[in-house]
């Protein structure tokens, strides 16, 4: 009975998020609709956007806002797609219908006589996501003072030691059920996203301090993992599904988990409350923010926790075992559905506290497990699928090879490719991984 509430549990909650944002969408009232060329600065257009803010810093400071700028926005045709005018603060909502590559202009002639713009008033940008575009135009801005090569180097490495820790957490998770049942889950993004929505609701709609709610995302991501495993991968198990079907099966209900995130909390970005803007604590070559470095520290100690677990414990010897071999491991007298239970609640706790970081980190979206599952797959297989440690070091690399090769003239927007191009390199050379056995190939 216990077992059956716990699973339950997931979906209790999915459906308490999903009452939550329906009477709040059934008392909204319509917003008249406003010219594309005036869009409102207290209220974002629904979709895509770019947000531009216009601050004159010529005077040092924190600047100086300028207000009645217009700006529009052309398609690579050259087609007007919209326009808009700076209010208080020098902003302006710019809609735009999706993706592509638009072009954002100033009318230099709407500037004041003594600010003058410092490079091409025009900046080309082309949109991948949905959501916000933020974009930013130099404006009175003095000489650049240019960071040592050395300084940056460290801060490019400081930085990639968080996104690494945060991938490897996920990544450890994909390796364990990789590892006890030979499916590649291709639903672990929409694990990652779980954690993140679970504590954006009890952290901005419940009220509940970030601390708790980051707590209760993992507690309701290892039920969530209970259940899926109960209510779908072992019966599939049971009817001797092939791993080919599960992957599929996986596809299926990450495309599921994703529009329902979609629905609960929209295509735009949400921020946790505690943790919007932070002054960067100064190291010296390289500065982190406060909550970077409890990033960071919660995720040294719980894969060193897991890691010393699963090396220690019983129910850790356990897993290996049923990793190695099943049959063997059911012969020798191991419950191998329940280390497999215990193992999907493990690695989806772990993957949603990842997701509930990364929410804090940045900020929680539908869509983020998505965008992280290709460094998650490239982490896990650069240091060898199925190996504990093997995730860890290749997801460390992968987070500062994404932070570095932007050092080195890659633009931002390739830098997941040159931590792709790094994977395929190392495959050619060691197919089965960093730390991989060459049985597992194949």
């Amino acid at each position: 009975m216990r077992l059956r509430l716990v699973a339950l549990l997931p979906l209790l909650v999915l459906l308490s998020m999903i009452g939550a944002t329906a009477p709040a969408a059934a008392q909204e009232t319509p917003e008249p609709e406003s010219s594309p060329t005036a869009p409102s600065l207290d209220d974002p257009p629904d979709g895509s956007y770019f947000d531009v803010t216009l601050i004159d810093r010529s005077q040092g400071g924190e600047g100086t806002p300028l207000v009645g700028v217009t700006l529009e926005v052309t398609d690579a045709d050259g087609t007007f797609v919209s326009g808009g005018t700076t209010g208080d603060g020098g902003r302006v909502f710019l809609p735009i219908p999706g993706g592509g590559t638009y072009t954002v202009a100033v009318d230099e002639d709407a500037l004041p006589a003594d600010v003058s713009l410092r490079g091409d008033p025009s900046l080309t940008k082309t949109v991948i996501l949905e959501g916000r575009q933020v974009l930013q135009f130099p404006i009175g801005l003095g000489d650049t003072v240019t960071t040592p090569v050395l300084n940056r180097i460290l801060q490019g490495l400081a930085n990639g030691t968080k996104e690494g820790l945060i991938i490897a957490l996920a990544g450890l998770g994909l390796s364990l059920i990789f590892g006890t049942t030979g499916l590649t889950n291709f639903a672990h993004g929409e694990y990652v996203t779980f954690g993140a929505v679970v504590a954006l609701f009890i952290n901005v709609y419940a009220g509940i301090p970030v601390v708790v709610a980051v707590i209760a995302a993992v507690i309701v991501g290892a039920a969530f993992g209970y259940a899926s495993d109960a209510g779908l991968w072992r019966p599939l198990r049971r009817k001797g599904v092939g791993i080919i079907a599960m992957m599929i099966v996986s596809i299926g209900l990450a495309l599921f988990l994703r529009s329902i995130f979609q629905y609960l909390i929209g295509t735009q970005n949400r921020a946790l409350s505690d943790f919007v803007v932070q002054r960067r604590v100064d190291f010296g070559p390289f500065a982190l923010t406060p909550k970077a470095i409890w990033i960071i520290v919660i995720c040294l100690v719980v894969i060193t926790a897991v890691s010393f677990g699963l090396m220690k414990t019983r129910m850790g010897k356990a897993t290996r075992a049923v990793s190695d071999n099943p049959a063997l491991a059911a012969a020798s007298g191991i419950n191998v559905d329940a280390v497999i239970r215990n193992v999907w609640m493990l690695a989806a706790g772990l993957t949603a506290l990842a997701g509930a970081l990364l929410a804090i980190d940045r900020q929680a979206s539908y869509a983020m497990g998505l965008n992280l599952l290709l460094l998650i797959f490239a982490g896990v297989t650069l240091g060898g699928l199925g190996t504990i440690w093997g995730a860890l070091l290749g997801s460390l690399m992968i987070g500062l090879v994404v932070e570095i090769v932007p050092l080195f003239g890659v633009p931002a927007d390739l830098k997941f490719a040159g931590a792709l191009v790094i994977l395929i390199f190392i495959l050619l050379v060691r197919p089965q991984g960093i730390l991989g056995r060459r049985e597992r190939i194949g």
